[in-house]
This record gives C-alpha cells, sequence and structure tokens, in this order.
C-alpha cells in the first residue's frame, strides 16, 4: 500500500490496515493469545523484535504512540507547545522511550490493551476527520508541525505502525 498523499487516502489505509490487523488477531486461538513469542528474533536488526514479547506488547506500542499523536495535538491547538515524543526524547533516543512504554505496561492485560487501542483508533480517526486535506497534507499549515505536515504524523501512528503489527502478527500466527 503506497503511503498517503491525502485525508481520503489517509483515512481509506489507516482503516483497511487496521481492520486487517483485528481480522489477523481474530484468527489466533483466544488460548494463545497471551503467549509468550517463540519465533526466532537474532537475525532481525531492529530492537523491537527483541523488545516485544507477545501480542500485548504490539498493542501498547500502538496505543502509546497514538497518545503521544492525541497529546501532542491537543496542547498545541490549545497553544501549549510540546514536542512530539516525551519530554527527554529526541528521534535518536525514542528507543528508549518505546521501552519505558513497554516497562509501563507489563502489567497490562491483553484484553486492556486491546480496548486501549480500540479506543485511541477511533480517537485518533475522529481527530483526523476534524482537519481539512490541506491542515494535514501542506507543509506549514501549522507552525508547531515544523518542516514535515500534519498528515504524515497520522500516517506514521495510524497505517504505517498497523503494518509494523501486522508483520508481528503474522510472524507469531505462522509460528503457532
Amino acid at each position: 500500500m503506497a503511503r498517503p498523499k491525502n485525508k481520503n487516502e489517509l483515512m481509506d489505509a489507516s482503516n483497511q490496515s487496521y481492520t486487517k490487523m483485528m481480522d489477523l488477531l481474530n484468527t489466533i486461538p483466544a488460548e494463545k493469545l497471551n503467549q509468550t513469542f517463540t519465533f526466532d528474533v537474532e537475525k532481525e536488526k531492529q530492537a523491537h523484535w527483541k523488545r516485544d514479547k507477545n501480542l500485548r506488547d504490539v498493542l501498547i506500542h500502538l496505543y502509546e504512540w497514538h497518545q503521544l499523536l492525541l497529546d501532542w495535538i491537543e496542547a498545541n491547538q490549545a497553544g501549549t507547545p510540546k514536542q512530539f515524543l516525551k519530554e527527554g526524547y529526541n528521534w535518536k533516543t525514542y528507543g528508549a522511550m518505546n521501552v519505558e512504554f513497554w516497562e509501563k505496561h507489563q502489567t497490562t492485560s491483553y484484553d486492556e490493551a486491546l480496548k486501549l487501542l480500540q479506543t485511541t483508533h477511533e480517537k485518533v480517526m475522529d481527530l483526523a476527520q476534524q482537519f481539512s486535506n490541506d491542515e494535514l497534507f501542506s507543509k506549514g499549515a501549522f507552525s508547531w508541525v515544523g518542516g514535515s505536515t500534519l498528515g504524515s504524523y497520522f500516517v506514521s501512528a495510524t497505517s504505517s505502525h498497523y503494518e509494523w503489527a501486522i508483520k508481528k502478527i503474522k510472524k507469531f500466527n505462522k509460528s503457532l
């Protein structure tokens, strides 16, 4: 799927990837949903392959990135300057932030992680709907976005991240 370049493509890609991810989760037997990943990650280069140990970890990662997006937009629209990433992190150190999210949710259940993700997905999609195509995909529409577009942040937090999660879920499902 090509990276969305306008509001309609953003909404379609996000909803399609989300539905694909949920449908895939629904193919996993209930008794396996909490199982620790057993597939080999030694060949994988990205840190997230070793960080995430189960489906809950994947869902929580998506939820926390939704929260980043929602909080960032809310604060900046209210006139309170806020960077996208959590305070104390930047694009070179965000891996440590992801580990912090992982640690924070080690007692969160799979069911709770799923509910949290479902709720934030709806909130993110409702928020995206409130912006015009130009507000989402024109550089400079909002000074607090910097040199990118607001839509690119929505894409990253939704369809791109969902596709990332789908790869992990498929690998887990194949290992069962």
